[in-house]
């Protein structure tokens, strides 16, 4: 069953050429064998994902079985999930065990999937390599040696290694496509809004956005399907009829208009890298689509203004983590605002207190209009520019990241660096656009490089629809790590 599609496995099931318990066997057993040598999981919930295949297993034959019954899954460690360990990578949340399900989680279940476990992550989603994460790195399963890409390294990893066949994540900055261009697979960061923030824990709530990761564009289809919907409970959520992302998957690409940002293929981009890019941009155009330089100005501004808003976001909203209600707490203090200082001191992570002081900084007395007005005057540059953009095409194109993935530890002492290879995909979340990766083949290491498609607003499916043709003549994302 490894490495096969949602969408098949699904077929199966509903044709019971298979139970969902025999099929999360094989899965958990997958994890078993991979798992340590990977580090993709942060917690397996074994008992919990019989009972649930069990469950689906009796949905399908009494008839009553949601769309996706029975096929196993994986959340990534931000999702709140009931009784089960919910820890964003975090000494923080070691023991923290959530009452109730995230807007996802439920939704997920209502369709009948089982989830396996929660996916590991950089802490708080506060990374680019999955480094930060308090248990351990994330190894890339394309060569164990290389960062699988951040945050949500761990769900892409686990389906890039064969364990999962599909995963949640979360893109704050990137950190769905990026990991998804560095491993390999496709995952799509929906419109800001579509899909509820509530339950899922917040890193910088203007940006943060859920959305599916899979082998596929279809499969990534079928999950948001389930995924986006309205939800009382998020106040940023996006009240909208139901859509069928499916829906544009057959769609031809002839007349479509294809942008290339000339700031997108210009310094700081790796030769093989791009040579891989322009692969995939002439396998669109034999399809019939056509290709037309744009101009995206303010490009080198977007990680200064990220940098800024998101920081300050992370200081407000993790300033709930003291000790007190839940979460970690130090065990030796003298007072209260010891015991807040130490718990904190103990609990996060060195990556989330640079960020959580730079927030702290840039909010302060002072400091406000100079740093965070600007930055948010930046994001309407920034969102400006896109606007004009995609008023000369249909989509934008261009790589995912300026390199294929990096050794483990190679910025570790270099945290600009690392933000910087965030460079294509951050404005894309200053502007609230959805944007999608896709494989487009390797680099001269045989590493994975990822194709970024970038829509207008609500534009999910015409985005999934030609990642889905350039996957029918293409067989990029079924090549599979040895």
């Amino acid at each position: 069953m490894t490495y096969q599609t949602l969408k098949s496995l699904a077929a199966d099931l509903a044709q019971k050429k298979i139970s969902s318990r025999e099929l999360v066997t094989d899965y958990l057993a997958r994890i078993d064998a991979k798992n340590p040598q990977i580090n993709a999981f942060i917690t397996v919930d074994r008992d919990g994902a019989l009972a649930a295949a069990d469950a689906a297993d009796a949905a399908i034959a009494a008839g009553t079985a949601g769309p996706l019954a029975g096929v196993p899954i994986a959340h990534k460690d931000l999702f709140c999930t009931e009784g089960v360990l919910t820890t964003c990578g975090s000494k923080m949340l070691a023991n923290f065990v959530s009452p109730y399900d995230a807007h996802v989680v439920t939704r997920l279940k209502a369709a009948g999937v089982v989830s396996l476990g929660k996916t590991n992550m950089d802490e708080f989603a506060m990374g680019s390599t999955n480094e930060s994460s308090a248990y351990g790195a994330v190894k890339n399963p394309w060569h164990v040696e290389r960062i699988p890409g951040g945050s949500s390294g761990g769900s892409a990893a686990a389906i890039a290694a064969g364990m999962i066949p599909a995963a949640t994540g979360t893109d704050t900055g990137g950190s769905i496509r990026q990991p998804a261009g560095l491993c390999g697979i496709t995952g799509i960061k929906p419109t800001y809004g579509v899909v509820s923030r509530y339950g899922m824990i917040a890193y910088a709530s203007s940006l943060d956005q859920g959305g599916p990761m899979a082998h596929t564009a279809e499969d990534c289809a079928l999950l948001l399907n389930h995924m986006a919907g309205f939800d009382t409970r998020d106040s940023t959520s996006v009240e909208r009829a139901a859509e069928d992302y499916t829906r544009e998957l057959a769609t031809p690409l002839a007349g479509l208009r294809v942008g290339l940002p000339k700031e997108y293929f210009g310094e700081g981009l790796a030769d093989d890298v791009r040579a891989a890019v322009d692969n995939a941009l002439a396998e669109l155009r034999k399809l019939g689509a056509t290709t037309v330089e744009v101009s995206l100005p303010n490009t080198h501004l977007a990680i200064p203004a990220y940098y800024v808003i998101a920081p300050a976001e992370a200081s407000s909203n993790l300033s709930r983590f003291d000790g007190v209600r839940y979460g970690h707490r130090a065990s030796d203090y003298k007072d209260l605002a010891q015991m807040y200082s130490k718990s904190r001191a103990e609990g996060f992570g060195a990556e989330v207190k640079r960020r959580i002081l730079v927030g702290t900084y840039v909010l302060s007395h002072g400091y406000y209009d100079a740093y965070y007005i600007k930055a948010q005057q930046l994001r309407r540059l920034i969102a400006e520019d896109f606007k004009q953009a995609l008023s000369q095409c249909d989509v934008i194109a261009g790589p995912v990241a300026p390199t294929t993935a990096w050794a483990l530890g190679q910025m570790a002492d270099d945290p600009v660096q690392m933000y910087l290879a965030d460079i294509y995909t951050i404005a894309v979340n200053l502007a609230g656009l959805p944007g999608l990766s896709t494989p487009a083949g390797f680099g001269a290491d045989g590493l994975p490089v990822g194709l970024q498609l970038i829509g207008n607003y609500f534009s999910e499916a015409r985005l999934l629809g030609v990642a889905h043709q350039l996957q029918q003549v293409t067989d990029w994302h079924l090549q599979t790590p040895a």
